[in-house]
């Protein structure tokens, strides 16, 4: 062991031994931070899912990344089941973030592999592609329906850890409830749009809104940016498939896949029925409308979403 009279040259390296083992642990702790937040929306900005005393809480990137995975089950006119199925297994392969990297060449929400046929990088960085794919081979499974979660999806996706999707169960089954519209505002978002003067933010296209609507929807989607204010896009409930619940479970549905892709799709607002959602006032979640603004309905019982862009 050194003594106080060591040479000077050995107390000099052991002191940038020391600053360098510093150096080091530094440099591990921020990875280990980068790693675990990797996709976190900034200044407090997130998504949650609640059900009675149960809530489950998103990035805004996970929050659209689930809502897409229903919306493209429902082009596909496919069941719940389904849908919670794909977001258990996207909650374990990637916790719902696509990511660009994974075991060997896996990629996106479902880690599928180029190598493996699953289609190119490009293609399998594509969330509506890869939802597609997933579904793709789930419906090849005779009563997938009625199987064991975790069998289901090791059908498809033939890991390493089957047993690993069931852990994920009860999150994918409150989430699919939510984002399929069955639990009414049971999905919001904080933008972080709340502390900022709302003349400063980005403006948002109408356009992009009605393309994004009809990518995972389908083109019964049928959404329209006439009318006024002219940056709303209104879509009927009753375009977006069939449901138990009827328009109004599909209504929500497309409120709630526009709140999870508020970030994203720079909505300022988005209402139905007499509730409303603004990303302004995001923190206090879904709203009433004021007693003497008028419901968004359409006057037949079905209504119709309503999807303002910031301008």
């Amino acid at each position: 062991m050194p003594t106080s009279d060591a040479p000077s040259g050995w107390r000099k390296a052991r002191r940038r031994a020391a600053r360098a083992l510093g150096a080091l642990l530094v440099l591990a702790a921020a990875s280990y931070v980068a790693y675990q937040f990797a996709g976190k929306s900034p200044q407090g900005a997130g998504c949650v899912v609640r059900s009675g005393d149960d809530s489950f809480e998103l990035t805004q990137s996970q929050a659209a990344n689930a809502a897409t995975i229903a919306a493209v089950a429902t082009a596909r006119g496919l069941p719940e089941r389904a849908v919670t199925i794909a977001l258990a297994t996207a909650l374990q392969e990637s916790r719902l973030d696509n990511l660009d990297h994974g075991d060997r060449d896996s990629l996106g929400l479902f880690q599928q592999r180029p190598s493996m046929g699953w289609g190119t990088a490009q293609q399998i960085m594509d969330p509506v592609y890869s939802t597609g794919e997933f579904y793709d081979g789930l419906v090849k499974i005779k009563g997938y329906a009625g199987l064991p979660l975790t069998v289901a999806a090791q059908k498809v996706q033939k890991s390493g850890y089957p047993e690993a999707y069931a852990k994920h169960e009860a999150d994918a089954t409150m989430l699919s409830a939510a984002l399929l519209g069955r639990k009414a505002g049971a999905l919001s978002c904080r933008t972080g749009a709340d502390a900022q003067d709302s003349a400063g933010g980005p403006a948002g296209d109408p356009a992009r809104v009605a393309a994004a609507l009809k990518r995972e929807f389908g083109a019964q989607a049928r959404p329209k940016t006439a009318g006024e204010p002219a940056r709303t896009v209104s879509v009927p409930a009753a375009a977006v498939g069939k449901a138990a619940g009827g328009t109004v479970q599909r209504g929500w549905q497309l409120a709630q896949w526009s709140v999870a892709h508020a970030q994203a799709l720079k909505v300022s607002a988005v209402s139905f029925g007499d509730m409303r959602w603004q990303a302004a006032r995001s923190g206090s979640g879904w709203q009433k409308l004021p007693e003497d603004a008028e419901p968004v309905s359409d006057g037949g019982g079905g209504g119709f979403v309503r999807i303002t862009v910031a301008q």
